[in-house]
C-alpha cells in the first residue's frame, strides 16, 4: 500500500521574530523540518510533498530533490494548504499523511501506529490525539459512544463544558486518498477567520456517516509544536534527553546528561565517557573507550579509540587512537593527530599532521605543517606560515627536537633528528642530525642521534 506524506510548512512564524523561516531553525543540529521528514521517511518510500509559503526559496534550497515543494499563495488556511498537494498526489497513492513541519518531536513509531490504524479503519481517516491539562491551542476531541470521533472543537468556539475535555487534537492525520481531495473541496470558508480549516474534515465525515478513528498517544511532549523561541528551547531540551538516553543505552557514560549537548547523527562508541559541559556537534564520529570533557567542544571531527580530550576545542579535526590533548588545546580544520600524540595546554594546530608519538607540550602554534614521528615541539614554538598572501609549509622530520621559543619561518624543512636551540629563528632548511641556534639560526655541529631502546 502506497503512503505519501504532505507536510504543511507555509506559515510565517511571526512569533519567532526571525528572518529565517521557522521550519529551518536548528534543533539539535538539524533544521526543524528535517526531524519531521526523518520520522515520516520510515513510513513511506514516496517523495514527500512540502507546502511552502513564507521563506519558500530558502526551504526549497534546503530540501533540494528530497521533497516536492509546492507554493501556497495566497495562504488561506490549513485545508487550503493541504489542497495544494492534490495535483502531485491524487491518483498516485493509497494513503496520505498530513501533518505540520513545526511538530518535530512526533516519532516514527507514532506515525506507524497512525498508518496501521487507518489501514484497518473502514472510514476515511484517522487522527492523532493526546490527553493534556494544557491545551496549547489544540482543539478538543468529542467522541461518540462507540469511541469514534464525533467532532474537533477549536478552543475559540468551545463552550465552558467542552473546554473541560482533556483529549486534544494533535494535528496529524492519515487519510484515504480517494476521499481526501473531494472532502477538501467541500470545506466551507470559516466565517470568522475567512480561511479553510483542515479540522472541518471531521464534520464532513460525520455528515457522510463515516467513522473517524483516533490514535491516542501517551507522551504529551511528543506533540509539542514550535511557535516561538521559548518553544524551540523546550523542544531542544526534550530532544536532547532522547539523544543522550539513546547513547547511554548503547554503552556511553555521561556524568551529567543534563549538561551534555549532543547533536542528532553523532556516533559514539561504547565505554566512552562524556563529562559535563561538553558539546558535540555536526558530523562527528567518536570511537570506544574515550574520555571527552569536561568543558569541551567537538564539531565535525573524528576521534579514534582510547583518547582523552580535556577542556579543548576541535573543529574539522581528526584524532587517531590513544591521543591525549588539553586542557585548553585547539584543533582547527585539517588538524590530524596520529596515534599516541600528546598535545598539552594552550596549543593550536591547523591544517597540519602530527605523526605518531609527537609531543607538543604547551603554548605552541603549528600551521600548514607536517611533524615527523616522535618529534618534540618545545613550548612557545611558532610556525610562521603566512606571508600576507599565501600559506606556506613547514616540515619537521622524525625524532627532531624543537627548543622553546623557536620560530620556524616557512617555507622551511628540518631533517630527521634536527634540533633547534632555545629562541632560534629558523629561516633556512636544516640538515638531518644538525643543531641550529641563534637569530637567524646557524648550524654549530652535527649530532649523533641516540638509538631508541628496543
Amino acid at each position: 500500500m502506497k503512503v505519501t506524506a504532505v507536510l504543511l510548512a507555509a506559515g510565517r512564524g511571526t512569533r519567532m521574530k526571525s528572518s529565517l523561516p521557522k521550519v529551518l531553525h536548528p534543533l539539535c543540529g538539524r533544521p526543524m523540518i528535517w526531524h519531521t521528514l526523518e520520522s515520516l521517511k520510515q513510513m513511506t518510500a514516496e517523495k514527500p510533498v512540502v507546502i511552502v509559503g513564507h521563506g519558500a526559496e530558502a526551504v526549497r534550497t534546503y530540501l533540494g530533490d528530497s521533497a516536492e515543494c509546492v507554493w501556497q499563495e495566497p495562504q488561506l488556511g490549513t485545508a487550503h494548504a493541504a489542497l495544494q498537494a492534490e495535483a502531485f498526489v491524487k491518483g498516485n497513492t493509497d494513503l496520505v499523511i498530513v501533518t505540520y513541519a513545526d511538530m518535530p518531536l512526533l516519532q516514527a513509531a507514532t506515525f506507524k501506529r497512525l498508518v496501521e490504524t487507518q489501514q484497518s479503519n473502514p472510514g476515511p481517516f484517522t487522527l492523532i490525539t493526546v490527553n493534556g491539562d494544557d491545551p496549547r491551542g489544540f482543539g478538543r476531541i468529542v467522541r461518540n459512544a462507540d469511541g469514534t470521533v464525533a467532532a474537533v472543537v477549536e478552543e475559540y468556539v468551545a463552550t465552558p463544558e467542552q473546554k473541560k475535555i482533556k483529549e486534544l487534537n494533535v494535528g496529524a492525520y492519515c487519510f484515504r486518498s480517494d476521499w481526501l481531495w473531494d472532502a477538501l473541496h467541500r470545506i466551507p470558508k470559516n466565517p470568522k477567520k475567512g480561511e479553510y480549516y483542515l479540522t472541518d474534515v471531521v464534520e464532513l465525515a460525520v455528515k457522510d456517516t463515516l467513522p473517524v478513528q483516533a490514535v491516542q498517544i501517551e507522551d504529551f511532549e511528543e506533540t509539542i509544536g514550535i511557535n516561538s523561541r521559548a518553544h524551540l528551547a523546550e523542544a531542544e531540551s526534550i530532544l536532547r534527553v532522547r539523544i543522550n538516553r539513546g547513547h547511554m543505552e548503547n554503552g556511553v557514560s555521561m556524568m551529567d546528561p543534563s549538561s551534555t549537548y549532543i547533536d542528532v547523527g553523532v556516533t559514539i562508541g561504547m565505554d566512552t565517557t562524556i563529562l559535563p559541559n561538553t558539546y558535540i556537534h555536526g558530523d562527528t564520529q567518536i570511537g570506544e573507550g574515550n574520555v571527552i570533557g569536561p568543558n569541551t567542544i567537538v564539531r565535525d571531527s573524528r576521534i579514534g579509540n582510547r583518547c582523552r580530550v580535556l577542556s579543548s576545542v576541535m573543529e574539522g579535526a581528526t584524532l587517531e587512537d590513544e591521543v591525549d590533548m588539553g586542557p585548553f588545546a585547539r584543533l582547527r580544520k585539517g588538524a590530524h593527530l596520529k596515534s599516541h600524540v600528546h598535545m598539552g595546554n594552550f596549543g593550536e594546530v591547523k591544517d597540519s599532521t602530527l605523526e605518531e608519538g609527537v609531543k607538543m607540550g604547551h603554548v605552541s602554534y603549528i600551521g600548514n605543517a607536517r611533524i615527523g614521528a616522535h618529534a618534540n615541539i618545545g613550548a612557545g614554538t611558532i610556525t610562521a606560515n603566512y606571508d600576507g598572501e599565501k600559506k606556506l609549509p613547514t616540515e619537521i622530520g622524525e625524532d627532531a627536537f624543537i627548543g622553546v621559543d623557536t620560530m620556524l619561518v616557512a617555507p622551511v624543512k628540518l631533517g630527521d633528528g634536527a634540533r633547534t636551540g632555545a629562541g632560534a629563528i629558523v629561516t633556512k632548511d636544516v640538515a638531518p642530525d644538525t643543531l641550529v641556534v641563534g637569530m637567524p639560526a646557524r648550524a654549530i655541529r652535527k649530532l649523533e642521534r641516540r638509538k631508541k631502546a628496543g
